[in-house]
């Protein structure tokens, strides 16, 4: 029997390959940990509603979603940490003041500040998002998460110097001036801490793969964490292993690694 108990796998560059596809080798990775009674979850920044189709390819049921801002196991919610009301006003202030975007997840929808830039509508193709609308005042309780659009580095401090966040530029191909807003205390790092507690699973037990920034706080919390070959190059000082790329069967070369796959 082994010791391990419960994996946590990023989707976007770690799941998913750029052009929105799975490997083989990664859907036989996953099977085979099922088969072995490790629990799976999906770790991602994206909202849940957006996830639905890869989890059923995947037979995937348990999820941290919102960058660690929500998590469910088997259809049973475990905690949810909406954003503060006051710093999602902030932030929707500066980004007019300074002709940014922002996307706000909420457990319905994806809520845009501008629906219809270029920006707005390269993001939403590039995570092939569906349920889009625009942001209403009564949105801003319900926020779990959001992504900053069109910044550049130098703008980046006009968001941290609010405190208690920071921003994790989004690691992917065409979309250099987008950042998810990443809390201190509510990341995937204190997902997977929560979930972990929940499931009586002591760290030594976990696993985990990731790719970019947000997944920083992920690897450093399991017991075996790994970044992909792909993965952003700040990200490799965090994770105990690097691994392959999405392209290049990365989940299952690093899960052959601990002898779980074959």
């Amino acid at each position: 029997m082994t010791k391990y108990k419960v994996i946590f796998l990023d989707v976007d560059g770690t799941i998913l390959r750029p052009n929105h596809t799975i490997e083989d080798s990664t859907k036989r990775a996953i099977s085979q940990l099922q088969e072995k009674g490790i629990e799976v979850f999906l770790a991602t920044g994206r909202p849940l509603h957006e996830i639905d189709e890869l989890a059923k390819e995947l037979n995937i049921h348990s999820f941290i979603g919102y960058n660690g801002a929500y998590a469910t196991y088997k259809g049973e919610d475990l905690f949810q940490t909406p954003m503060d009301e006051l710093m999602v006003s902030h932030f929707i202030t500066v980004a007019k003041e300074h002709h940014h975007e922002i996307v706000m997840y909420t457990n319905e929808k994806n809520v845009f500040t501008n629906l219809h830039s270029p920006i707005t509508q390269g993001f939403i193709n590039n995570f092939l998002l569906h349920k889009n609308d625009y942001f209403s005042p009564s949105d801003i309780h319900l926020v779990l998460g959001m992504t900053l659009m069109n910044l550049t580095e130098d703008d980046v401090d006009l968001y941290e110097n609010a405190g208690g966040i920071h921003l994790s530029q989004v690691h992917l191909e065409g979309l250099k001036h987008c950042y998810d807003v990443i809390m201190d205390n509510v990341n995937k790092g204190y997902g997977v801490q929560m979930v972990l507690k929940h499931l009586g699973i002591e760290k030594e037990g976990s696993i985990a793969f990731g790719d970019g920034m947000n997944d920083k706080e992920m690897l450093m919390t399991v017991g075996e964490g790994f970044a992909m070959g792909n993965g952003h190059p700040d990200l490799f000082q965090y994770a105990k292993y690097r691994t392959t790329e999405v392209t290049n069967s990365g989940i299952f070369n690093g899960l052959k690694k601990l002898g779980l796959v074959q």
